[in-house]
């Protein structure tokens, strides 16, 4: 017989039924409420949080994900934690979900392009007379005929409410990459759903900002430079952008333009250096301390690789007091590839959110 427990969030006047072997996170966002998430994998620790009273699976935590005092104090990765019991949860954040902000569309392919050898960028127009609400940096999801999802942050930013612009990783055997590559062609339709995730600049705030982005998380933050390019945004930014090599930083023109502008400092970072290369090298979040004593009174905003935002945000805390309640982030889950069938698309291979 399945077991329910009930999941009681602290500040709220509520309880979730959560189902057996449903994880804390996935139940609250099935009951109409968004807790802060990224990876859905137990790598990025945006969605940590404390379990007050009651017994819970803790799941996979990932390497330096938690610390020992963290566990001690009850702190729990939600997209892992599984109740064994009823609960009380203390989230860093929540809130209402309102239904009437996420659509599901069929959105025509317009173009497909591709930005590096290994990146492809999939523009899509929305039907006729529909713009979609979104913030920037959130992403969007393809629902697949398998029934599965791949989920992509939208690089345009808000204003540009027609369509979305996604920049697809594409990886050697995906199944997701093949169809992209081989199948799909402009005129195509492709049901979409918008918009997910909380990874949007915080517009309440004046601290100065540092964005960091690795491959192909260059394009939520491409959303909101830009949106905040259009609204006139006084906030110093310095934005970082690391890849292996720099072939790329597929768009490195135009984040150059950006760094033209008042207040707004462009910074690559290469891995793997080309020879003549004279820009910054090594790994990009290294740059972000090697350019700050402190971060005591920024905010970050870290999207792409999970490796990459756990050591933002690890060694941003550590050795920089970035507070806690300071750190964004959008960590990109890449699985290892194989070869199924074209029809099969639900492998998670892609990189993809989730």
């Amino acid at each position: 017989m399945n077991t329910t427990h009930l999941i009681h969030i602290a500040g709220l006047d509520t309880t979730v039924p959560c189902a057996e072997g449903q994880t804390v996170l996935d139940a609250v966002r099935q009951a109409g409420y968004e807790m802060p998430f990224s990876c859905n994998s137990g790598v990025c620790a945006s969605c940590k949080g404390r379990v007050v009273s009651g017994r819970v699976n803790p799941g996979a935590t990932g390497d330096h994900t938690l610390t020992t005092d963290e566990i001690a104090q009850g702190q729990v990765l939600f997209c892992q934690a599984r109740p064994l019991t009823d609960i009380r949860i203390e989230p860093r954040q929540i809130e209402k979900t309102d239904p009437t902000t996420r659509r599901q569309l069929d959105a025509k392919v317009m173009r497909i392009d591709y930005l590096a050898s290994d990146v492809a960028r999939l523009k899509l127009r929305f039907p006729a007379g529909e713009k979609v609400k979104f913030k920037a940096g959130q992403y969007l999801q393809v629902l697949l005929p398998s029934g599965q999802r791949r989920s992509f942050s939208m690089a345009n930013p808000p204003h540009q409410n027609d369509g979305a612009e996604l920049h697809i990783r594409l990886l050697e055997g995906g199944a997701f990459s093949q169809w992209l590559t081989q199948e799909l062609k402009v005129g195509d339709t492709l049901p979409v759903e918008l918009p997910h995730g909380d990874f949007h600049l915080r517009e309440d705030s004046d601290a100065p900002i540092v964005m960091v982005a690795s491959g192909t998380g260059f394009a939520p933050i491409k959303s909101m430079v830009e949106d905040g390019l259009r609204k006139g945004q006084r906030r110093e930014i310095a934005l970082y952008w690391g890849a292996r090599t720099e072939k790329d930083l597929y768009l490195l023109d135009l984040a150059r333009s950006w760094g033209q502008q008042v207040g707004l400092r462009f910074v690559p970072v290469l891995s793997e250096p080309d020879a003549g290369w004279t820009g910054r090298t090594g790994f990009v979040h290294q740059a972000v301390l090697q350019d700050h004593d402190t971060l005591a009174d920024h905010q970050v905003y870290a999207c792409g690789a999970p490796a990459m935002v756990s050591a933002a945000r690890s060694d941003f805390f550590a050795t920089r007091g970035l507070p806690p309640d300071a750190f964004f982030c959008d960590a990109f889950v890449v699985a290892q590839p194989r070869i199924p069938a074209l029809a099969d698309l639900s492998a998670p291979e892609e990189e993809t959110h989730a």
